[in-house]
């Protein structure tokens, strides 16, 4: 193994994914995996990541899937539970599940309130209390990873839950990140801006707002799931021991563009 793939080798290591069946959550297990992590799927929706763990095992990959409905505020709990009895360890967490719930501020429900606050930001604090107390007694330091959005940096129209939820997480990874550095576990978000995935298909559908979205960026086009893969890896592996606390958007340059 060359110098390169040393320091960005997952291999040995145990990662979980939640929000794994599908869109960012998906891409970024994949990219765990087939970094040489052996690696927990999670997600609601079973048969989608049997798909995506059927395929990362054919390719000699090392893939397991547990179903969590994360709105269950007992969920993370049990999890992380079902891992170490697995697994015995955990070295890597990435808290990619996510929920959306337009609506009007003025007619928001507080059952959509509610459910986006627990599965965005009281699930990840849940996770990484029950994961990072894991890591300590290991003794080989972790990465957390969490999944915020340029929604944590900018205000949108019907939608007060989302954002709040992801300025929340945003605040809430630094202050993880000082309490665990000590035990050598870091905490960082990654802030996707725009990406092609199911959540964002109204928009995606809709010529005008995919033409606008697109020119919102400096690049001129909307993020692809596998952008996010090298970030990952890199945040995950021993290429990033030295970041904790920090937020990368990865956005085509959106929140730069005037």
């Amino acid at each position: 193994m060359s110098y390169l793939e040393d320091l960005f080798s997952l291999n040995g290591k145990v990662a979980v994914v939640t929000g794994a069946s599908r869109g960012l959550g998906k891409a970024m297990a994949e990219a765990v995996c087939r970094a040489g992590a052996t690696t927990v799927l999670v997600a609601t929706n079973k048969t989608l990541l049997q798909e995506t763990q059927q395929r990362l095992v054919d390719d000699g990959l090392d893939a397991h899937v547990i179903t969590a409905d994360l709105s269950d505020p007992e969920a993370g709990n049990r999890l992380i539970d079902q891992v170490v009895e697995d697994h015995a360890r955990i070295d890597v967490l990435a808290n990619c599940a996510g929920v959306t719930m337009q609506g009007h501020a003025l007619d928001y429900t507080d059952d959509d309130w509610n459910k986006t606050l627990q599965v965005n930001l009281a699930a990840p604090l849940q996770l990484t209390r029950r994961a990072g107390a894991i890591m300590k007694e290991q003794g080989t330091g972790g990465s957390i990873i969490n999944i915020t959005s340029i929604a944590a940096e900018r205000g949108a129209a019907n939608n007060p839950a989302y954002g709040a939820s992801k300025g929340g997480l945003k605040m809430m990874t630094k202050c993880l990140a000082e309490d665990l550095s000590p035990f050598g576990i870091r905490v960082n978000n990654l802030g996707p801006g725009y990406f092609r995935t199911d959540m964002s298909t109204f928009s995606w559908n809709d010529p005008e707002r995919r033409k606008q979205r697109s020119a919102s960026t400096m690049l001129g086009r909307w993020g692809m799931p596998e952008d996010l893969a090298g970030l990952t890896v890199l945040l995950a592996s021993d290429a990033g021991s030295y970041i904790t606390a920090q937020d990368f958007y990865v956005d085509g340059g959106w929140l730069a563009k005037l």
